[in-house]
Parts: C-alpha cells; sequence; structure tokens
C-alpha cells in the first residue's frame, strides 16, 4: 500500500486567503507513506511542507528519530522555499537525504537549496542546523531500486530549468508526478510562407516534440495515481508559451491516452479562487467522461490510498 497525502498544491506563490480556503494556498508539497517503510517520502519542498513538518513531530517524533527521503521536482524558489521552516531539520537525530536535479556543474544541490539559509536571507544558517543531511543529485534513471519492494524511475520534463517527473512503483501500484512542465513543440517555423521557413527543418522539429511527448506518456503510462501540471486553460496557455506548465487539456487528453486511472490536477494558478475551480471542475472533473480516467483537482490535506 502506499499512501498520497497533498500539504500544498499551488503553483508560483503561496496565496492564502479567503479565496482560497477549499482547495489550499500553500506552494507544492506531498507526503508518500510506503507501508512496511519507516522512511517519510517527501516530494518538494514548497510552503506546504511547514505544517507537514509539524505533523511529523507531533505525530512521529515519539516512535524515534525522523527518517526522511526529500525529492525536490527542481529548484526553483516555490519548490524550495518552505526548506527553512520544515521543522524536523533543527532536531538532533533526524535523517534527511535530499535529491533532485541542478542545472548548473558547478552548483550542487546543498548549494542551490541550503543557499537561502545565509545570514542576509535567514537567521539560521544551514551550517548551524542539528539534523543529519545529505544531498544527492539526479538524473534520469530507470528502475532504481530504494529497498523494500520500492522502484524509482525519473524523467527529465519540459521547463525553463532541469526538472524530473518522478515513478514510484510498489507491489504493483504506481504513483507518479509529472510537473512543472510544459508539452513540447516544434521550435521551427512552420509557416511555408515564412522567408526562413525550411521544409525539411520543420518537419524534423515536428517529429522530435512527437516523440518527446510520447515519451513523457510511457513514463507516467498505466499509472494508478498521476499528479499533472495543469496551471492553465488552453486559452490562458496562448500567452504563456515557454513557461514551463501545462493546460488542463493537455494534461487530461495525454494521461488518458496513457490508461491513467487517476489523474489530480495540480500546480493550481495562484489566482485562480475556489469558486472558478469549482465551476472547472463541472467541465474537467465530469464522471465517465473520460473513460477509466478519474480526473480531480487536487485538495490541501486530502489523502489517497493505492
Amino acid at each position: 500500500m502506499m499512501k498520497l497525502r497533498f500539504w500544498g498544491v499551488r503553483g508560483s506563490i503561496p496565496c492564502p486567503g479567503k479565496h482560497t480556503k477549499k482547495y489550499g494556498g500553500n506552494g507544492a508539497c506531498m507526503e508518500l507513506r510506503v507501508e512496511g517503510r519507516n522512511e517519510i517520502i517527501v516530494i518538494d519542498a514548497g510552503s506546504g511542507i511547514r505544517e507537514l513538518g509539524n505533523a511529523l513531530v507531533t505525530n512521529d517524533l515519539a516512535n524515534g528519530p525522523l527518517q526522511i527521503a526529500m525529492y525536490l521536482s527542481h529548484t526553483h524558489w516555490d519548490h524550495i522555499m518552505g526548506f527553512p521552516y520544515f521543522t524536523p531539520i533543527y532536531i538532533p537525530g533526524t535523517r534527511l537525504k535530499v535529491h533532485g536535479p541542478v542545472s548548473y556543474e558547478d552548483d550542487p544541490l546543498r548549494d542551490v537549496v541550503g543557499g537561502q539559509m545565509k545570514y542576509r536571507y535567514f537567521p539560521i544558517n544551514v551550517g548551524e542546523l542539528a539534523s543529519d543531511i545529505e544531498y544527492e543529485r539526479l538524473r534520469e534513471e530507470s528502475a532504481i531500486d530504494l529497498g523494500d519492494g520500492l522502484l524509482l524511475t525519473t524523467k527529465f520534463l519540459n521547463h525553463p530549468i532541469t526538472a524530473l517527473g518522478y515513478r514510484f512503483e510498489y507491489k504493483g501500484k504506481i504513483f507518479c508526478t509529472c510537473y512543472d512542465h510544459e508539452p513540447y513543440r516544434n521550435l521551427f517555423i512552420t509557416d511555408p510562407d515564412h522567408p526562413e521557413y525550411d521544409e525539411i527543418m520543420a518537419m524534423e522539429g515536428e517529429e522530435v516534440a512527437r516523440e518527446q511527448n510520447q515519451a513523457i506518456e510511457d513514463f507516467f503510462r498505466g499509472a494508478d495515481l498521476l499528479v499533472h501540471d495543469s496551471q492553465y486553460t488552453a486559452a490562458e496557455y496562448e500567452d504563456r508559451i515557454n513557461w514551463g506548465h501545462s493546460t488542463f487539456e493537455h494534461a487530461i487528453a495525454a494521461a488518458n491516452r496513457a490508461g491513467v486511472k487517476k489523474l489530480a490536477l495540480y500546480h493550481h494558478d495562484p489566482d485562480r479562487t475556489d469558486d472558478q475551480i469549482d465551476e472547472m471542475a463541472k467541465t474537467y472533473c465530469e464522471p465517465g467522461k473520460y473513460g477509466d480516467t478519474e480526473v480531480f483537482f487536487a485538495t490541501e490535506g486530502e489523502e489517497i490510498i493505492l
């Protein structure tokens, strides 16, 4: 059994307030528990990680020192900004291993994540933390054996900096993440009337985009639960191309083609109100509309058992 809990579902910036109380205003953070495994898996360190840390101290610390594996999708600030407020890092005995991609060889993960904990930004330096913290840079890799029957596959996504999707497999159940991600598209000129149009390059660009999008779908094919970027509608996306995010329409179509059982629409735009999401749910989450794929908007505090 795997159990997932959403601690933050927003993208870009936390947006607490009366208009976001239902779905939540905290930045990206999820907790994954695997039966028989003492290690707690945390996916991303947006502002939602603060409440997760408090819950771990209240509910788990009495059972012994905390063992935590953190997997960062990427190191944009909205996905790491909660790290300094994660209470377990201040507790002696906590063992934390931070995994994630980095975009530049000269900037190790430790410096990118811990760099926010310098005196110019924060009153406690990362070197003063009482916990035992390790860092591991991840690249794209298949079937990493995490022990106890848990397998992890990582996949590069399409975002302005290096980002990874995660596929966890345990006893026949599959949980995947695919955010922050934008569908691949042809980068070459496709208008035959354009003076710089090159037919061969346009055709090759189209084929590369198709292959890359297919590779992403193959990555989450057959998932029991997929958490997918869906920050924009198709109309909104026209003014946000190359920002590194997907549309509801793309996420649903891709999940449906890949035979995903449950699709959690995730990384909600910070300007999206609860009322607006409720209205969108009538369109995008109608039961049975997508065959065997159940579509829903991720909600802070929600738990899903696989």
